[in-house]
């Protein structure tokens, strides 16, 4: 909202400068948006009077103007102005005054001198109107300052304000806020209304009184719709951004910009008896101000007579009816609509109008008696009408009810989190407009019939808050217990896993948690989502329960950006509906961490032959996030390669999968080769545990190579974890070197030649002790495998 500065302080002038009030309002939570000044600088400008002119000897479009500015001596001035005449006054610049841009000096214009310069809206930098001399009242006193008598040295202020505040959508709210806040009295008068000078009058019916529960109607006659509006009404509507029509609209603007109530007037002549307030009919047609005709639909309130629709209520007044100079009888309209009935009926027609956005917001259902007052006032002063009597109807049922909240001081005070005394509380609310009373330890509040927005307790808490001024409230340290908690080493924390991937040559990336639904069918064989009601976009419509997709995504992106090497993870949130399928706990969230190897194994060296990363290399990088605890298992994964895909366990609980990713879909999502892919579950991850320090043996170990046979079936992950259970004190470590299968041995089995470490840590082996531990090893093998020692 936009509004003079000067205007706002006749009706409330704290003793603070512009800057000052604007941060003030600003902090009570009617945000300065901007300040601008009415007039840009300039001095030596005053009111001056053209006695006489003649026309240029050498210029057609030129006059010689004897003008009086008030110092005694008549100035000869050369003015080229279209709309000069006698005896008229407009703004003459001195010579020595400075304007916006340029300054004045004695001069001469085709051989006449000239001694200052008349002036025009435009040069003065009070608007783009350029057409001629800013013509200035007949009462407009001689020699004043221009900046005095046009009150040039106001502000346009605008506020943004929230959608609860629509009772500051006035002069009279923000006038309101600013006593409350400043503790200056506010002039709000209450307008007396009128002389009733006929009897004429419609009735009205409230048809919807669910939507409508008041209006109010008056005629007036012998109006002169003809009447200038005056010039500090016109000033006043200027600076708050309406554009000057007419007497009654500018008077119906005014009233709405004052205190906040829209009006509308009708050509009374062109009405046909009971005004009705109604839903719209079957094929009902209205056409708008705006020149739109529209078919109201079902839920747009209409204001109609008995023959016809004329308006749309709270939003636009018809074309058919409106008020023009021909008009001398109009019949004035102010009602209470309620929000629900008016809200977003502009918006749907793809227009909107200062009615609606105060309507749709709320507006003081009390207003209507005195908005209809205060704008027959103008009425009769401005356009000589005389006014009859006020026809309402009002349906006290459907009428807004200002109900007591119960309000707490010392709750208040906890939530505040600073004191404040009850009688500082009591006076805040009262100075707000709000009516109090004891109940016991708590206060009965009724807000005034403006605030809609004050419904609970919190309400009531936050304006005591503004009242007192966020700016008071001290910073206060919090107080409270600090407690070293005991830390333990045997689980990481995620930043150490990051820092971990990042050693391991992966770079982070975060990607959407909202995916296409094509991406949890191929990627996850997810075949029901999670569904957004609302999603953002067309392609991010479920939410992930993958971060596999979120990868080859980046993998697809880095690859049309010509990258060669591509080592991608990603730790974050997936999204799945569990088992269970309850309606409020039916969703399992687990985080995740995964990652993607594509290219190169390792960064174009000369030291070493370039070749593709493949399912080991990737393997390697899950041993050491797992802490060498991983069990790597042969499985399916819909995002896999059938035969190159593995399941992650860690004691025995799958913990994730890794593979590369299946050709299907690298064919599919156009990528040039296939990445390696890995996704484990964070939290077993993190569980995993670190190494525990133990002192290095000071003997040196025993190397001793073991060549098993056993059938094709049995994998080396599970010869190990044999040979490791059957495995004495003395057996440090046992891994494999080497895989053999053709000539001297069977078709349906494979040599694995494994190297056994043996140490003790405080002696030296003997060679017997050696050979038992190793025949232990080989019988635990021939009898849980069915192997054989390779000749």
């Amino acid at each position: 909202m936009q509004f003079s500065e000067q205007w706002l302080r006749a009706l409330c002038n704290p003793p603070l400068n512009s800057e000052e009030l604007c941060h003030l309002l600003t902090m009570a939570g009617l945000e300065v948006e901007e300040v601008e000044a009415v007039a840009p600088p300039f001095t030596s400008v005053v009111v001056a009077q053209i006695v006489s002119f003649e026309k240029h000897p050498n210029a057609d479009k030129l006059r010689v103007c004897r003008v009086d500015v008030g110092r005694g001596e008549l100035l000869q001035i050369v003015c080229g102005a279209p709309n000069v005449v006698e005896g008229m006054k407009a703004p003459c610049a001195m010579v020595g005054a400075k304007l916006p841009g340029f300054e004045i000096k004695p001069a001469k214009l085709r051989g006449m001198e000239s001694f200052g310069m008349m002036c025009s809206a435009d040069e003065l930098g009070m608007s783009q109107d350029h057409d001629g001399l800013l013509v200035l009242p007949a009462d407009a006193p001689v020699g004043a300052s221009i900046r005095e008598y046009l009150a040039l040295d106001d502000k346009k202020i605008t506020i943004k304000l929230t959608p609860n505040r629509a009772d500051c959508l006035s002069l009279a709210g923000v006038a309101r806020e600013l006593a409350a806040l400043t503790g200056t009295p506010a002039t709000l008068t209450a307008p007396l209304d009128v002389a009733v000078s006929h009897a004429q009058q419609r009735s009205v019916v409230l048809d919807a009184p669910e939507a409508c529960p008041r209006y109010c109607g008056r005629i007036f006659t012998g109006v002169n719709a003809k009447a200038a509006t005056p010039d500090w009404m016109k000033a006043r509507l200027e600076r708050c951004g309406v554009r000057s029509i007419s007497a009654v609209v500018d008077i119906t603007n005014y009233v709405m910009l004052e205190l906040g109530q829209p009006l509308h007037a009708f050509d009374n002549a062109k009405l046909s008896g009971a005004i009705h307030v109604r839903w719209p009919q079957a094929g009902e047609k209205l056409t708008l101000l705006n020149g739109q005709e529209i078919e109201p639909a079902a839920n747009m309130l209409l204001i109609a007579d008995e023959a016809r629709a004329l308006a749309l209520a709270g939003v636009m007044g018809g074309e058919d009816t409106g008020v023009s100079d021909d008009t001398t009888e109009i019949f004035l309209e102010s009602a209470f609509f309620q929000p629900d009935a008016i809200v977003g009926r502009a918006r749907a027609l793809n227009f909107s109008s200062d009615a609606s956005h105060r309507y749709e917001r709320g507006v003081d259902f009390e207003l209507a008696q005195r908005a209809m007052a205060r704008a027959s006032q103008l009425i009769v002063e401005i356009c000589g009408a005389a006014a009859g009597p006020v026809v309402e109807a009002a349906s006290a049922v459907h009428l807004p009810q200002r109900k007591a909240v119960n309000f707490r001081p010392d709750r208040a005070r906890k939530v505040l989190g600073f004191e404040v005394s009850d009688e500082a509380m009591l006076a805040s609310l009262s100075r707000l407009g709000m009516c109090t009373a004891n109940a016991g330890a708590a206060l009965q509040v009724i807000p005034p019939s403006y605030r809609f927005d004050i419904e609970i307790e919190e309400d009531l808490i936050e304006e005591v808050a503004r009242v007192y001024g966020y700016d008071n409230i001290q910073p206060l340290p919090p107080k409270g217990p600090a407690m070293m908690l005991a830390s333990t080493e045997a689980t990481r924390p995620v930043h150490r896993l990051r820092r971990q991937l990042a050693a391991q040559d992966y770079q982070e990336v975060i990607s959407y948690a909202f995916v296409e639904e094509a991406w949890e069918r191929d990627f996850a064989g997810n075949v029901d989502p999670v569904k957004l009601a609302n999603p953002i976009a067309s392609q991010m419509s479920v939410m992930r329960s993958s971060l596999v997709g979120g990868l080859v995504g980046a993998l697809s992106a880095n690859q049309r950006r010509r990258a060669s090497r591509v080592r991608l993870f990603e730790v974050g949130r997936c999204f799945a509906k569990d088992a269970a399928g309850l309606p409020v706990s039916g969703y399992s969230q687990p985080v995740r961490v995964a990652g993607l190897a594509w290219g190169p194994a390792a960064p174009e060296q000369w030291g070493q032959t370039s070749r593709r990363v493949d399912f080991y290399d990737v393997k390697r990088d899950v041993e050491l996030l797992l802490g060498g605890r991983a069990e790597f298992v042969a499985d399916k994964h819909p995002a896999f390669h059938p035969g190159r895909s593995a399941a992650v366990k860690v004691d025995g609980t799958v913990t994730g999968f890794m593979g590369e990713l299946h050709p299907a879909l690298v064919q599919r999502y156009d990528l040039v080769s296939a990445p390696v892919l890995f996704e484990l579950d964070l939290e077993q991850v993190l569980a995993a545990g670190v190494p525990s320090f133990a002192e290095l043996p000071r003997h040196p170990a025993v190397m001793r190579d073991l060549a098993l046979v056993v059938g094709n079936t049995v994998t080396a992950d599970v010869l190990l974890s044999v040979l490791r259970s059957a495995a004495t004190g003395i057996v440090r470590e046992v891994a494999v070197f080497d895989v053999y299968s053709g000539k001297g041995i069977e078709p349906d089995q494979k040599s694995i030649a494994l190297r056994v470490m043996l140490q003790h840590a405080e002696r030296t082996l003997e060679e017997t002790e050696i050979d038992n531990a190793m025949r232990t090893l080989i019988s635990a093998a021939e009898r849980e495998l069915g192997g054989r020692l390779r000749a």
